[in-house]
């Protein structure tokens, strides 16, 4: 017996949810009804909508009278984040009896990302469509539409409000209870989400803690802000792909000294670099300026001192992550199924006892902090005691450092 529906509408057979052919119909038949301004964006929408096999893969023109409560809760470096209710909220289903759309929920919250003035719209245009081609592959954080700030003409996506923050303010905020079953779990969701980026021949170009969004950190993890990605082999020829944008601890030696564009490989090295942040608790050099001299010192082979009670097997996987000669970095592929394997066999080795190398090391780790904390009555070695010096950057900025050496092997 087929477990196929038949739409009420065509009485065609669709998956009993979202009728493909019916509902880009009731798009398309809409849309003489409104506009964004710019012919560019409103093909990004419709085609989206025309496209769209699912409710959650659908793209709107929301008018901004829609949301209220809009108050700025952040800023990176090429725009700020608002939060907003959106009144009506996302599309579920068409309604055959009142002929109109339902939603979810009324005043639903989303995160609004305003693009700052001196943004190129053309660099507005990407992001749009890296992000649409990122989130329908279920790899970054739901888009729900585009907007535009009434007073400063200024476009703003639309975007699924990540209630827990980012993963830097959350591991300062949480570190020590954080287990380590959840560290490989974030971690696995990590390489899982990047090998999905990857395979849309995107680099992302700007991975680090402030662009990882959650809701709940302890299930999963979204990635976010495609403002600095590409696509794989675009304008090779554009100077200003040249410049060099991030955070410095996050971007890979052989980027910051110019000998190779950036690359997949890149993406792995700033891997590296977060997955120390999620098993140490500490951000990359805290404690010294991120300047020229930093970024000589990772050309020459500086990496963040990993602590030696950390599981052998992370540690190597970690430093094969960071390793200045690119071709020793392992693919996202490669990283999933490796975390993958260490998440199934922890699992294992703590609700069913069988053995696993990475369960004992993990065991001998957990034991050497419970010693530690029950040895230091006078001070704390947990990382939510570190110190940031006010020169430690961690927003995305210009850095053109000139003269850097070739990174050291």
């Amino acid at each position: 017996m087929s477990s196929r529906k038949i739409c009420p509408e065509c009485n065609q057979e669709y998956n009993g949810y979202w009728c493909k052919p019916c509902n880009s119909k009731h798009f398309q038949n809409d849309f003489n009804n409104w506009t964004s301004g710019n012919d560019k964006i409103d093909k990004l929408i419709q085609d989206a909508q025309l496209n769209a096999v699912y409710n959650w893969k659908v793209m709107e023109w929301i008018p901004y009278g829609r949301f209220e409560d809009v108050k700025q809760i952040g800023k990176g470096g090429f725009g700020t984040i608002h939060y907003a209710r959106w009144i009506d909220g996302r599309i579920k289903e068409w309604g055959i009896v009142n002929q109109q759309w339902k939603r979810w929920r009324e005043y639903e919250e989303v995160a609004l990302k305003k693009f700052d003035n001196f943004v190129n719209f053309n660099d507005v245009l990407n992001e749009v469509e890296i992000h649409l081609k990122t989130w329908t592959s279920g790899a970054s954080i739901q888009f729900y539409g585009i907007t535009q700030d009434p007073e400063t003409h200024s476009y703003m996506m639309v975007l699924e409000y990540a209630k827990d923050g980012n993963l830097r303010e959350y591991l300062k905020i949480n570190f020590n209870n954080i287990n380590w079953r959840q560290k490989l779990n974030n971690l696995s969701e990590l390489s899982s989400n990047l090998m999905r980026i990857h395979g849309l021949d995107i680099v992302h170009q700007d991975f680090h803690p402030g662009n990882i969004l959650s809701y709940n950190f302890k299930l999963y993890l979204i990635i976010s802000d495609f403002g600095l990605s590409k696509l794989i082999g675009e304008n090779p020829n554009n100077p200003e792909k040249k410049n060099i944008f991030g955070v410095l601890p996050y971007i890979a030696p052989e980027v910051l000294s110019g000998d190779e564009e950036y690359t997949k490989a890149a993406d792995v090295y700033s891997f590296g670099i977060i997955a120390y942040e999620i098993v140490t608790g500490f951000p990359p050099y805290p404690d010294i300026p991120h300047d020229k001299d930093l970024a000589m010192k990772i050309c020459n082979g500086l990496r963040p001192k990993i602590p030696f009670h950390i599981p052998k097997l992370i540690t190597r996987m970690i430093m094969r992550c960071w390793d200045a000669r690119v071709t020793n970095r392992p693919t996202f592929k490669e990283l999933e199924d490796e975390l993958d394997k260490y998440y199934n066999d922890y699992r294992n080795y703590i609700s069913e006892g069988k053995n696993s190398e990475i369960g004992i090391q993990i065991k001998k780790a957990e034991e050497f902090s419970a010693n530690q904390e029950s040895t230091n009555t006078t001070t704390t070695t947990t990382p939510l005691n570190y110190q940031t010096h006010p020169q430690a950057i961690y927003t995305s900025r210009l850095l053109n450092f000139s003269n850097l050496p070739k990174p050291w092997f």
